[in-house]
């Protein structure tokens, strides 16, 4: 068995600053960590692989140089191979850019079972790579995967909901997205971190490698414009209201009014 998992590099910070021409995210002197989620996704593909060692796992990511570090990383929790797909025509893009040039790269890495990715990185919280990326594939996907089994031929996941979950049974190839409820990252471990940075090599990708038009990565294909982005003020202290279910009624509409909501 196959399985690619998509990750990504973020800002581990909630202090963002934008480049203030493109509208993107300045990534430069900001600490950066590998998203939660795809964590998730990896550790959900490295359980399989302990299951049965014959399952190859191979890690990618779109991002600039540095996102190296974060690969070895997922080296040195298990993965067997790790791809880097960096070229400054990829530099600023959308979802919709991103997940193009990410299934130009599973095209050129040929045959996989299962796509896992994070629900969703915490630098754009927009959940869309993952999905268009099984669009662009031809492959069906299921979402917000908290649970995870294969079952012969078939693989049966549990979709989380709002009030609930769906059993839903798929056959392979099918891309799956992580939550965090799906399982516990395992660490690194000391032989995997000397085999990551000494002994494993991150492979580079550039546009000249993968099957893809200029016109269709990057900042130029991206039809979504962030037209502004900050940090939310943080909420003032809350009032607590105090006696009987009536009087905390009467104190929550006298309130109100003084507010003049009602």
């Amino acid at each position: 068995m196959k399985i690619i998992v998509c990750v990504k590099q973020v800002p581990d910070t909630n202090e963002v600053k934008i480049d203030p021409v493109k509208g993107t995210l300045i990534r430069e002197g900001v600490p950066s960590i590998l998203n939660p989620d795809d964590k998730n996704a990896l550790e959900e593909a490295l359980a399989l692989k302990d299951k049965n060692p014959e399952v190859h796992v191979t890690v990618v990511t779109m991002g600039p140089p540095q996102a190296d570090e974060m690969l070895r990383e997922c080296l040195a929790m298990g993965a067997d191979e790790a791809i880097l797909l960096s070229d400054r025509a990829f530099a600023g893009a959308d979802t919709w850019a991103t997940s193009n040039t990410l299934a130009a790269a599973v095209r050129k890495i040929g045959h996989y079972d299962i796509i896992f990715a994070g629900r969703q990185a915490i630098d754009g919280d927009t959940a869309q790579v993952g999905p268009q990326l099984a669009e662009r594939l031809g492959i069906p996907q299921v979402t917000y995967v908290q649970q995870f089994e294969i079952q012969g031929e078939d693989i049966l996941v549990q979709r989380a909901l709002e009030d609930g979950y769906e059993l839903i049974k798929v056959k392979a190839p099918v891309l799956l997205t992580a939550i965090k409820e799906l399982n516990h990252p395992r660490y690194m471990s000391v032989g995997g971190i000397y085999d990551a940075f000494r002994e494993k090599e991150v492979k580079v990708w550039t546009l000249a490698d993968l099957d893809v038009q200029k016109q269709e990565v990057g900042l130029d294909a991206s039809p979504t414009q962030v037209k502004r982005s900050f940090t939310p003020e943080p909420k003032g202290k809350g009032i607590m209201l105090k006696g009987s279910t009536k009087e905390m009624v009467e104190q929550l509409v006298g309130s109100l009014k003084q507010k003049h909501v009602i």
